[in-house]
């Protein structure tokens, strides 16, 4: 556009000097020269004009000249005054939302995420968070995540939990599984280990015993005897052992609710679990599970939303939709968030508009605002060498007319 309105200024500086260098062989040729005569310092007037809001014309400190450069602070300060009487204000903000359906946009969005382009947002914020993710220093938030999982165990008074838990078991008849499972596990553990049984009675049998050979009845013996016990009790769910065992389990349960001294016990172990080099590795594990499970469902809102968690928000998208009350509710919370938000931080954009403002560099706003509004301004040079032409025209046929 500066091509343009330059082109035809200097065509009409053309025009001028052939029509001086004609002479008027023609009636016609005053007209033409009239015509650009005008139209040429209406152009100058306007390049001037024009100029004169960005830079020094030709360089030349002209007052008055270079109007944006020399204002820029006062620009920011204005620019920052018009957005808090206009935008920023807590009553224009609530007079602003006063009809906005804050609730109802959100339940259609989330009722059906992919109607009217809305799919591109989600997909943009669903990239957005990925890159939060994992532009976020691992190591720091890793440890960040794993302090506070340990800081939650080491407060949990786990005795009583376990005591509730194991009571409820006991309850429930839920530990005579794994009781009969132990039992019959320590037949086997007779049979596997018989060699070491028959030795421990050989070492411990006197010289005579083992100078007869009796040890090893004694040995065969010992065996039978504790292969019958553990057989009895597998096969009597009242035999006087298993009972024995029952009570064991359930005073052990009532310590670990009522007893301070199993309590400290218990939480003493824990402390010493948490801080072992491999709980600390299953908590590490733990967290780099729960970031990758985050970045997957970030990477994949399709995936997500396929789910019960998709079923989730769909339900309360209608939900938001149908209730009013609850929409009614929602629409007023985001009025005064938005009231409260613009009290509170108002002054504090309107300040860093007019700072950012200030602390641009001059040739870099005068660029920014010539980008902006530059296509227009050089119409109005355009217009100014045409509108110039036509006064001169119309001038110069009342002269000659009258």
């Amino acid at each position: 556009m500066k091509l343009v309105a330059t082109g035809m200024l200097l065509a009409m500086a053309a025009l001028y000097i052939a029509t001086r260098y004609i002479g008027p062989v023609h009636p016609l040729i005053g007209f033409v020269k009239a015509f650009a005569e005008a139209a040429m310092v209406g152009g100058l007037a306007d390049w001037f004009a024009v100029t004169a809001l960005f830079r020094h014309p030709l360089g030349l400190p002209i007052p008055h000249t270079a109007i944006i450069p020399r204002n820029k602070d006062r620009i920011g300060d204005t620019l920052a005054a018009f957005l808090k009487q206009n935008f920023l204000t807590p009553s224009v903000v609530a007079r602003r939302m006063q009809n906005l359906d804050v609730a109802g946009a959100a339940g259609r969005f989330l009722t059906d995420p992919d109607h009217g382009g809305a799919g591109r947002l989600r997909d943009g914020a669903s990239r957005l968070l990925a890159d939060m993710l994992e532009s976020l220093d691992d190591r720091r938030l890793g440890g960040m995540a794993k302090g506070a999982i340990a800081e939650r165990i080491r407060k949990l008074d786990v005795a009583p939990l376990l005591g509730q838990t194991l009571e409820a078991a006991i309850r429930e008849q839920r530990h005579v599984p794994l009781l009969d499972g132990i039992i019959n596990r320590a037949s086997l553990v007779i049979a596997s280990n018989e060699g070491i049984i028959r030795q421990m009675v050989h070492e411990r049998a006197g010289r005579i015993l083992r100078w007869t050979g009796l040890d090893e009845n004694v040995a065969d013996a010992v065996i039978g005897g504790l292969n019958k016990l553990a057989f009895d009790m597998a096969d009597d769910p009242a035999h006087p052992l298993r009972i024995r065992i029952n009570e064991l389990i359930e005073d052990l349960a009532y310590d670990l609710q009522h007893d301070d001294r199993m309590q400290d016990r218990v939480n003493t172990l824990k402390d010493e679990m948490v801080e072992n080099v491999a709980m600390q590795n299953w908590i590490d594990g733990l967290w780099q599970q729960g970031r990758q499970a985050l970045l997957k469902a970030a990477r994949d809102p399709d995936r997500v939303l396929a789910g019960r968690f998709g079923d989730m928000l769909r339900q309360l998208g209608g939900t938001l939709q149908d209730d009013p009350a609850l929409r009614s509710t929602i629409n007023r919370f985001a009025r005064r968030a938005a009231v409260g938000a613009t009290a509170s931080y108002g002054d504090g954009i309107v300040k860093l508009v007019s700072e950012t403002i200030r602390s641009w560099d001059v040739q870099k706003v005068t660029d920014r605002v010539e980008t902006a509004v530059g296509r227009d301004l050089q119409y109005i040079r355009i217009n100014g060498t045409l509108v110039g032409g036509l006064v001169g025209l119309a001038i110069h046929a009342v002269d000659v007319w009258v």
